[in-house]
């Protein structure tokens, strides 16, 4: 059977306009095993990417499926605008064992001072490698710009966390235990942008429907990198209200007399398995190659554009992940 050459391989498998298509494209660019794949099979996906793109022929692919299934395990694995391998942990499809690890424990260790401070560390250093690795653009964020964010996201979420556990230690336990989610969320609001102050700084590329470069734009860099945090805050929001709400109607009934063991490996499992869900669930909620319209860009900017193709009225970036 032969594949059509006229499919937009550079573009997602369904209709991005409706958060549907939108979540079963999360939920293939997410797969957890995508991360089984070896270096061999990411290096074959990645030639057959390149050879349709070429408009060569592409022997390994007997179906559009495996053409698809070749380009997700691309996506997963290599940045869409730099071409470069991601860093395992960095990668979407390791945002579910990853944070169910750390959720998990974030949620179980975070009574006392020395487990909230190594178990927010933990999650900040994770972060800190995600954002990286799904930043916009293809510029290097200088080593000073990363210990710079690394520092200021998990000053702000142990400062967050402990001072909140100060505030509710004699209010109701249900409150205590959503103290995680309070933390993460700050600082997903202080790492993200810091991680990518340079798209802030510079803006960020952003190019006509035919993937032609136009400039850089730091109005589309603000409104992707606000869309990213509210997409993470909204990822981790489910499991990390829910989890708490099911261990204290446990802990009420006794479960956790009867079974003292049971603590961790249930919260974690929890968290695993709302996270299945919640991490394309939440990515969906924002196309990741976003449109703005170009009287929504800079003056200077829309000056440029214009002399380039006063016809165009909307420009594509991509917001990252």
């Amino acid at each position: 059977m032969s594949i059509p050459s006229d499919i937009n391989i550079d573009g997602p498998r369904y209709d991005p306009t409706t958060y549907v298509n939108r979540a079963k494209h999360f939920f293939l660019l997410t797969n957890p095993l995508n991360l089984l794949a070896s270096n061999a099979e990411l290096e074959r996906a990645k030639a057959i990417v390149q050879k349709y793109r070429n408009k060569e022929s592409v022997p390994e692919c007997k179906t559009v499926d495996d053409l698809w299934k070749a380009k997700y395990l691309y996506d997963s694995a290599f940045h869409p605008e730099t071409g470069e391998k991601s860093i395992l942990i960095g990668r979407m499809s390791a945002q579910v064992p990853m944070n169910t690890l750390i959720t998990g424990c974030m949620m179980t260790f975070y009574k006392t001072t020395p487990t909230v401070i190594f178990w927010q560390w933990v999650n900040q250093t994770f972060n800190a490698v995600v954002n990286y690795t799904n930043r916009s653009g293809a510029d290097p964020v200088p080593k000073e710009q990363l210990v710079k964010s690394y520092c200021f996201a998990t000053g702000g979420a142990l400062a967050t966390a402990l001072t909140f556990n100060r505030l509710v230690k004699n209010l109701n336990p249900l409150i205590g235990r959503l103290v995680p989610l309070i933390a993460v969320a700050s600082a997903n609001c202080i790492n993200i942008p810091m991680m990518r102050s340079i798209e802030l700084e510079q803006g960020t590329t952003i190019y006509d429907e035919n993937n032609n470069i136009l400039g850089q734009s730091k109005n589309a860099a603000r409104t992707g990198i606000t869309a990213v945090v509210l997409s993470r805050i909204s990822m981790a929001f489910p499991s990390m209200l829910a989890c708490p709400i099911l261990m204290e109607r446990l802990s009420r009934r006794g479960f956790f007399v009867k079974y003292p063991w049971a603590p961790a490996p249930v919260q974690t499992l929890f968290c695993g398995f709302v996270l299945i869900f919640s991490t394309p669930l939440g990515c969906a909620f924002f196309k990741q190659w976003a449109s703005i319209d170009v009287s929504k860009l800079e003056k200077e900017v829309q000056e440029e554009i214009r002399k380039k193709n006063p016809e165009i009225k909307t420009v594509y970036y991509n917001k990252g992940l």
